[in-house]
């Protein structure tokens, strides 16, 4: 009786320690249901991402001094205000070099870089390219994680892509990043010029980017770099995110950061001698011009790069290089894209013919 007491026992036991191993790789098997690409994606490129909290110096000129009338009887005073600001940013190398936006931290005179770790660091400003909107910082640390390049012009809409930054300041109450999730909405959006900043060929993505987002990263589903968060399009009333968020592409980063870390700017002191004018379907039909879209070359400087280039007044430059011209700040932007002795392609209309030539960018 004892010895079948004991048998059953056993038997019992052996039950309990299978129904056990069921319901622990149940649990395996749920808990790995969960990861997907994205998760992992998140976990190996959060550490990279960092909360930027910086301090500029505004000035400003009181109302006495700054009216025309009472300036005449009142020297002008002017006062001095420090201005807190955040935003996010990224390590793109293990020696701490950080790259964010130019109107995150371009202005800053004391900039906090903050770890996932909680590490805080004092950062140094290499320098910054007001134009593209760039900034790379330098914090004074080594062996770190970083984040790799990616390639924008390989990237696909519609493919999954991850924001990771500072929203709101969210990531100084657990010095942790917030991750927002969408697709890749279109590519090659330029966008209006704003504070003599100019965007050409942005990313637009449906991940949620919020204030406090701008100069986080844009990674796709493999980890990689292909972006910098930097602008939303917010509807009237509205202070948040609608679904419209623009960054920078990587191709894009490579190039300028390649400039300031070796030149410690982005020569584009040229000069063209063009004077030019928007051409609508109004002024087109006013004129009886030919092209109804692009720039009017309105007086042409003697002896110009762009007089050597075989363009005269009266031309409508339609394109450069591969980017369709439609307004003077069009032009201003794609322009803007090139660099100090490089040469562009130039396509225009001369009366009722499309002619191109190449327009090298001479220094001033």
């Amino acid at each position: 009786m004892k010895i079948k007491m004991l048998m059953l026992f056993f038997a019992f036991n052996i039950f309990l320690l299978a129904q056990n191993d069921k319901l622990a790789k149940a649990n395996d098997d749920i808990y790995s249901s969960r990861q997907t690409i994205i998760t992992k994606t998140v976990r190996e490129v959060s550490p990279a991402v960092v909360g930027i909290n910086v301090t500029e110096i505004r000035q400003y000129q009181d109302v006495w001094s700054a009216n025309p009338f009472w300036s005449q009887f009142f020297a002008p005073r002017i006062y001095s205000q420090k201005i807190k600001g955040l935003g996010s940013g990224v390590i793109i190398s293990s020696d701490g070099y950080v790259l964010t936006n130019d109107h995150v931290a371009g202005n800053a005179v004391e900039a906090t870089v903050t770890l996932t770790d909680g590490r805080m660091y004092t950062a140094k400003k290499i320098t910054s390219d007001l134009t593209s909107d760039i900034c790379l910082l330098k914090i004074d640390a080594d062996k770190l994680p970083y984040i790799k390049f990616g390639d924008s012009d390989k990237i696909m809409i519609g493919e999954w892509v991850i924001a990771l930054g500072n929203p709101f300041g969210l990531f100084d109450i657990n010095d942790k990043p917030t991750v927002t999730v969408g697709v890749l909405s279109a590519t090659d959006m330029t966008l209006s010029p704003s504070n003599n900043r100019y965007y050409v060929n942005m990313l637009q993505t449906d991940a949620a980017i919020n204030p406090g987002n701008s100069g986080g990263p844009l990674v796709n589903a493999l980890g990689e770099l292909i972006g910098m968060n930097t602008m939303i399009y917010t509807a009237t009333g509205s202070n948040g995110n609608v679904g419209l968020g623009f960054s920078i592409p990587v191709n894009k980063i490579k190039r300028i950061v390649e400039d300031l870390k070796n030149n410690g700017k982005v020569d584009r002191d040229f000069w063209t001698g063009l004077n030019i004018m928007t051409v609508d379907e109004n002024f087109a039909k006013t004129y009886n011009l030919f092209a109804n879209r692009g720039v009017i070359i309105s007086q042409l400087t003697k002896g110009s790069p762009a007089e050597k280039a075989g363009l005269a007044v009266g031309d409508i430059i339609v394109s450069l290089g591969n980017n369709k011209i439609s307004s003077y700040e069009s032009f201003l932007s794609y322009i803007f894209e090139y660099t100090t002795g490089e040469t562009v392609d130039v396509k225009f209309i001369r009366g009722e013919k499309e002619m191109s030539c190449k327009l090298k960018l001479e220094k001033k």
